[in-house]
């Protein structure tokens, strides 16, 4: 018991910056005090002790703010940062080292007996207020933005945003020329993906889009300056333009230095 004790305050060092001296964790860091006294009730759990294990996790809520019934499975050095409002359900399994914040569920989706709640494998990271719901699995090193709501398997060291949860792609590619970049400038807003840190798999499928739109536009012009060439009378009208102000309703607005009225659709 008292190995496992030093393990969790050694990982509460190497996990959290504001952590001074093992005095303040023991005495200071509910997520701890809530994992402790999972670990009795656990026991309890399983030696049949059942109302007493639940009576025992319910005064364990009451003082910390963490919900984690007996018959949940903690792994070691798991690490619940903050703390407050964590809940953790009857067949959820947690591996080692794995770290959740504030807010985060591990739920069921179903009242039907039997496996119904996550599964985390080694070293997952789960964001504040990140819903994991149902019979899933989260894979090794996987990480859970904050806020999402996760209910298909992840796998392992993959991260995941948004309600439903999404998968990003580890690494875009990559805009050598600045070309996407030149494009939201032209178009005067900026939620197209231009960069190759943006963490929302909408924007990125949005800045492919947009980038073959532009390359559309360019050849649409390359043909109709031909056709014009050649004593066709085509492509004389421009196209209208775009006032973004049309758009304030939506809560689009322009997010670089540009005016609304510059906005031309036309690349």
């Amino acid at each position: 018991m008292f190995r496992s004790i030093r393990e969790d305050i050694k990982s509460v060092y190497a996990r959290d910056p504001a952590a001074r001296n093992a005095l303040e964790i023991i005495t200071n860091y509910p997520g701890l005090h809530a994992i402790w006294l999972h670990r009795l009730n656990h026991k309890l759990w399983g030696w049949g002790w059942y109302w007493l294990a639940r009576t025992l996790s319910n005064i364990g809520r009451f003082i910390t703010g963490v919900e984690i019934h007996p018959g949940a499975t903690l792994g070691r050095r798991v690490f619940i940062d903050h703390g407050m409002g964590v809940v953790i359900g009857e067949t959820a399994n947690i591996g080692n080292d794995v770290t959740l914040y504030h807010g985060v569920t591990l739920g069921g989706t179903s009242w039907k007996a039997g496996k119904r709640h996550p599964t985390l494998e080694d070293n997952v990271v789960v964001g504040a207020g990140a819903k994991v719901l149902g019979p899933i699995t989260m894979g090794q090193g996987a990480k859970i933005g904050s806020n999402s709501v996760v209910v298909k398997d992840v796998p392992a060291d993959a991260t995941v945003v948004g309600i439903p949860g999404r998968i990003i792609v580890a690494k875009p590619s990559v805009d050598e020329s600045g070309e996407r970049a030149k494009i939201a400038k032209k178009y005067g807003f900026d939620a197209y993906a231009v960069s190759d840190e943006n963490p929302d798999p909408v924007a990125n499928a949005i800045g492919l889009l947009l980038e073959h739109v532009h390359q559309m536009d360019n050849k649409v012009i390359e043909m109709c300056q031909a056709i014009q060439d050649m004593g066709g009378d085509v492509c004389t009208q421009d196209l209208p333009k775009v006032d973004l102000q049309d758009f304030v309703d939506s809560g689009i607005e322009p997010t670089s230095n540009q005016e609304s009225e510059d906005f031309d659709p036309r690349i």
